[in-house]
């Protein structure tokens, strides 16, 4: 489905997903990356089913590509640039609501 584009004078930079290193393009998304270049075809699955699970839209809408990025979970794959160095892990179970280490909108009255 996904089909890396190759290119030899792109730099690339190196990410770990899922204790596997790879080497993809700078500035492609997190989504891409896993999706193109680690062969995989799903992000994460389902909490409900299991049901494998991939990113819908491409543009941070539909929270379908919901991953763990350097320990953090409920990141966006779709819309997070890929960065030297980044740990990815599929994210199991629901969202967690409340992170702290995500800071939650607030809306003043």
């Amino acid at each position: 489905m996904f089909k890396p584009y190759t290119s030899d004078n792109r730099k690339t930079v190196s990410i770990d997903f899922e204790g596997a290193r790879l080497s993809v393009p700078a500035g492609i998304t997190v989504a891409a990356a896993v999706m193109g270049y680690a062969g995989e075809n799903y992000i994460r699955r389902s909490p409900a089913g299991g049901e494998k699970r991939a990113p819908f839209c491409f543009m941070g809408v539909c929270h379908e590509c919901l991953i763990e990025i350097d320990g953090i979970p409920d990141q966006q794959a779709c819309i997070i640039e890929v960065k030297d160095g980044m740990h990815i892990k599929r994210q199991t179970g629901l969202p967690q609501v409340g992170n702290p280490d995500k800071p939650e909108l607030k809306i003043d009255d």
